[in-house]
């Protein structure tokens, strides 16, 4: 439970517990469902449900077998630089608009999502080591979002509930990886603060808030990195109106951004 200096007086993060591994067309809203029956937990208005990228992608059958994978002259360019298995790269040019840089063991990519990330958000971790698969990151996380949030509202028959997948990413600068909304249904993914006022008047000129991503950093907390294996969060006490809003309205415009 955490202060917070807004309208409500604390934000509270629940652990789903006990999902189990997920494989090829899980009914994940449903397993969410008796997670949450089982964690003596229920879902309410002003709810957010937070939901690990690699649980979507895994029911959504977003596997690639490594050995099935033929690698391009630039991939196996890139390897070279790297240092990476040049079927994984191949992969991550795949699943990109561009490389942006390569350093040994990592590729930092334009995914063709838009976000910057290492290696397109492929990876392996939380996958047998006698499996030869790789998991992609989902196909269209804000679609996939939006059909899980459907699905718990006709079982709740709730207004104002909000769904974001997340998945882990390192920033410029800074050692480690945060929570990033890189799919989002029913809540403001992006709020603009721009016009209003601080503590003493002085008018906002370029304050945004990456509001779906401060939840799934939050979340994050919970879910962890490795064998935690909580791969959803409840949070709840959150000030916030529906929006039609979607992750790619966290995404910077390249003519934006200094760092590409």
């Amino acid at each position: 439970m955490f202060n917070m200096p807004n309208q409500r007086a604390t934000l509270e993060a629940f652990p789903i517990q006990g999902l189990g591994l997920i494989e090829p067309e899980d009914d994940v809203a449903q397993l969410i469902w008796d997670g949450l029956r089982s964690n003596q937990l229920s879902l309410a208005e002003g709810d957010i449900l937070v939901v690990a990228s690699k649980i979507i992608s895994k029911s959504e059958g977003r596997f690639v077998n490594l050995d099935q994978v033929r690698p391009s002259r630039e991939a196996e360019a890139y390897a070279q630089q790297s240092g990476k298995d040049s079927r994984m790269v191949e992969l991550v040019l795949r699943e990109s608009q561009g490389v942006s840089r390569v350093s040994r063991g990592v590729l930092v990519v334009i995914h063709r999502l838009g976000f910057v990330c290492a290696n397109a958000g492929i990876d392996q971790s939380n996958i047998s080591e006698s499996d030869h698969r790789a998991l992609l990151l989902p196909e269209d996380p804000d679609a996939s979002a939006l059909k899980l949030r459907s699905r718990l509202q006709e079982r709740t028959q709730l207004h104002q509930l909000g769904v974001i997948i997340t998945d882990s990413q390192g920033r410029p600068f800074r050692y480690g990886n945060v929570g990033v909304a890189i799919g989002s249904a029913g809540v403001p993914t992006l709020r603009d603060l721009r016009g209003e006022t601080d503590l003493f008047g002085r008018v906002l000129q370029v304050s945004m808030q990456p509001f779906a991503d401060l939840v799934a950093s939050t979340a994050q907390l919970l879910m962890g990195e490795g064998h935690e294996g909580i791969p959803a969060v409840l949070v709840r006490g959150l000030s916030w109106q529906l929006s039609r809003d979607t992750a790619q309205n966290l995404v910077r415009a390249a003519e934006h951004d200094l760092y590409r």
